[in-house]
């Protein structure tokens, strides 16, 4: 009893802050207006298109004994009116009168007020994302036949508070302030872009970002309309970021919607030769650029005229290109019938050699038959033929393409200007390749020329005496014509990128067997330190900047550490069992996997206990900062591979102990709430064989149980002495990425920063 008394206490609360009297109904609930909504076929019902600002008190509620995963039709088929829920004066109303009070009861007022407190953030702005965290439990529509918005609160929810949150806006006798929902189940109204123009428009922000956007129709506390386009993009490598483009207008609109068609149209035409880049804008907005200029819609004449004057004298080039490798070909193709000509001659007389040396007639016969005589009639007639050949060769015609330039190109022209220049760059690929091959064939033809060559040569040489000539024939061992030898173009191997998504799993076992097997204990101790709060006093003592000062505050930051963590403290006995003593019943998760393993204990490594001296301290740091130098010596990496380091606008310490990140997004997801707006990213293209260490799982637990799996599942960092690398600056490049200041917050004012690639190879 005294449970139902504080039942209905608590329900009296909720009434009172709705401001709800059930005994004195207020009027404006009383009236219940027809709808008349028609429901119309949406694909996606809850893929919101439409999201405005709406007075509370203009929105009719209708509660209806469904889920709000069901069908619109079957909502609203079976909705009733709020009041028929109010008022118990039937049987059936007596029902239903009963469910509003479970409801109520389930609600909290604290679930009101967050409502409430993001209804006044939303007041002030409109998301960056558009939507936002309670945006699915609006379940608001609209019917064009009575001009009328209406709520279905659909019983079967567990949450009520937008139900509730809304009553209580009706009922309040102060001016409503104005709602900012999503509206259900309503198309877009296509007063600036036509139903299709919305689908190109998906369709072709994908070609470009890789990523679907969503579009949106938002009507601002004025009622104007605006469409926004939220989306994701890559930035660089496999880093993406958010991105909104706001169209305030038509003319904004019809403008985007052209630029992006263009755009379109001349990247999938000409995808050999246009790939255009997305940018993000200083405003969160994304620019599009080829070749580095940004791309609008005020300048798409003036690019569009560009590229086909350029593409104009590429073509005249090529066409030119073409000629000159046709008449290379040509004269190759020449040389080759010379050379075979030649060679078949030679490889005749050696065959009629052979064949008549078999014999006593035959070797008389060719004696007297081939002669020197012979032999300079033969190679006049090869010298007539090449005489013959150079002069056909000589014929050469230059282009006669002129280049006419005109005040305007359409988009067409430019694609099959292009489309030209495309079949030229192929054309003129093929003929190189041809080229290729018949210099090669050339050169193995001249080394069987030369071979045949001297073996004829070898053979007058004992044509001066009819003697002399019968005892070279009659030799047993006679020396075959030699085949050239074959000769093939160098081609260097392109290694294998290392993909950190792809590849990451099988390098960081490897690197964690290595480290396993190579590693001492005390030199995995030491690298452990590397990823604690002690990395930049570790730097210090390694540098040999480090003051008395420096020492005394890391050391007493460690002690009020460990005090806080609680671990045993006063007068502390040496650890006589190290990590062995330590319990081992404690289950962690790793790659999936339960385990009993032993994490280390950088206060255990440090040796730190009420006790400890700064000089002890300071020894402590040196022997480890030996230990890591050590280890470096022995791991080397077995991939080609690049590494991450962000900074906060400052250059790379080469003399530090730096540790990078193979993953790029997670070394700038490590800096990228910092205030500066800038913020450099150092990638290094490590060779194979560089000597560098992985953070692999062995590094952060003991492994007294042997059951640790091996990988690096704890982390893509690696370690690496940059100092000891000979380095030189590649490129720069620079991107933007749209963040939220408060990460956990949609409705936190957003930040761009700008962020600087700077690329280093080894030499």
């Amino acid at each position: 009893m005294p449970r139902k008394k504080k039942e209905k206490t608590d329900i009296e609360q909720k009434l009172e802050y709705i401001g709800l009297d059930l005994n004195k109904i207020p009027s404006v609930l009383k009236k219940v207006e027809p709808i008349n909504y028609r429901a119309t076929k949406i694909d996606m019902e809850y893929k919101y298109r439409q999201y405005r600002y709406i007075i509370a008190k203009d929105i009719e509620i209708i509660i209806s004994p469904t889920h709000r995963l069901d069908t619109i039709q079957e909502k609203y088929e079976k909705a009733s009116s709020l009041y028929s829920y109010l008022i118990p004066n039937s049987e059936e109303n007596q029902i239903k009168h009963e469910i509003f009070l479970e409801m109520l009861n389930e609600v909290t007022i604290e679930d009101i007020e967050e409502l409430e407190e993001e209804q006044k953030e939303l007041n002030k702005k409109i998301p960056f994302k558009i939507k936002y965290k309670h945006n699915y439990i609006w379940q608001i529509y609209y019917s064009e036949v009575t001009d009328k918005y209406f709520m279905i609160l659909s019983i079967q929810d567990s949450d009520y508070s937008a139900f509730f949150f809304v009553l209580k806006k009706i009922i309040e006798k102060k001016r409503t302030s104005k709602i900012f929902v999503p509206i259900s189940n309503v198309e877009y109204s296509h007063q600036y872009l036509k139903k299709s123009e919305f689908e190109d428009l998906e369709n072709y922000l994908w070609l470009f970002t890789q990523e679907w956007p969503i579009i949106y129709e938002v009507y601002d506390k004025n009622d104007n309309l605006s469409i926004d386009i939220v989306g994701e993009t890559y930035i660089y490598e496999k880093i993406k970021s958010t991105y909104r483009i706001h169209l305030e207008n038509k003319v904004e609109a019809n403008k985007f919607y052209k630029l992006l068609k263009a755009l379109f149209i001349i990247q999938s035409e000409l995808s050999f030769y246009y790939k255009f880049e997305t940018r993000i804008s200083k405003k969160g907005s994304i620019d599009f650029e080829f070749n580095d200029e940004t791309i609008t819609y005020e300048e798409l004449a003036h690019f569009v005229k560009n590229e086909c004057i350029s593409l104009m004298e590429k073509n005249q080039i090529s066409s030119n290109k073409i000629i000159e490798l046709q008449e290379k070909l040509k004269k190759l193709n020449q040389t080759s019938k010379e050379l075979e000509y030649e060679y078949l001659s030679k490889e005749k007389q050696i065959s009629t050699y052979l064949e008549c040396k078999k014999t006593f007639f035959g070797k008389v016969k060719y004696f007297f038959k081939f002669s020197k005589k012979n032999k300079r009639k033969e190679e006049n007639k090869i010298d007539i033929l090449k005489q013959q050949s150079k002069a056909n060769t000589n014929n050469f015609e230059t282009s006669d393409i002129q280049l006419r330039i005109k005040e305007n190109y359409t988009i067409e022209e430019l694609c099959n200007i292009g489309k030209e220049y495309g079949k030229k760059q192929n054309e003129i690929k093929n003929l190189v390749m041809d080229i290729n091959a018949l210099k090669l064939k050339n050169k193995n033809l001249q080394k069987k020329i030369e071979n045949a060559t001297l073996y004829i040569e070898e053979i007058y040489k004992h044509k001066r005496s009819i003697f002399e000539f019968w005892k070279y024939s009659n030799k047993d061992e006679v020396e075959q014509l030699a085949e050239g030898e074959e000769e093939t173009l160098n081609v260097i191997p392109i290694p294998k990128g290392f993909d950190y998504e792809e590849d990451l799993e099988k390098f960081g076992k490897d690197m964690d067997r290595i480290q396993r097997d190579k590693l001492s204990k005390s030199e995995l101790n030491s690298l452990f330190i590397t990823t604690t709060n002690v990395l930049e006093t570790l730097n210090k003592v390694k540098n040999k900047e480090a003051s008395l000062k420096d020492i005394e505050s890391s050391l007493k930051a460690l002690k009020e550490e460990k005090k806080k963590e609680k671990v045993i403290w006063g007068k502390e006995e040496f650890d006589i069992f190290g990590g062995i003593g330590k319990s081992t019943t404690k289950v962690v998760e790793i790659a999936n996997k339960k385990l009993r393993e032993v994490p280390k204990d950088k206060f255990a490594i440090l040796d730190i206990n009420n006790d400890s001296k700064q000089l002890g301290y300071k020894l402590m740091l040196e022997s480890i900062i030996d230990d890591i130098e050590d280890a470096l010596e022995k791991i080397q990496i077995d991939n080609e591979l690049s590494i991450y380091k962000a900074t906060k606008d400052e250059p790379l310490d080469a003399r530090n102990l730096n540790l990078f990140n193979i993953d790029p997004q997670k070394e700038i997801d490590n800096i990228i709430n910092c205030e500066e707006k800038n913020i450099n990213l150092y990638r290094i293209n490590l060779k194979k064989g560089t000597n560098a260490i992985a953070f692999s799982n062995i590094i952060y637990y003991e492994n007294q149980n042997k059951t640790l799996p091996v990988g690096m599942d704890l982390s893509t960092q690696l370690l690496v002495d940059i100092s000891k690398l000979d380095l030189q600056i590649k490129s720069e490049n620079m991107f933007r990425k749209v963040i939220y200041e408060d990460a956990n917050n949609e409705l936190s004012k957003i930040n761009v920063k700008t962020i600087t690639v700077i690329e280093y190879d080894m030499i």
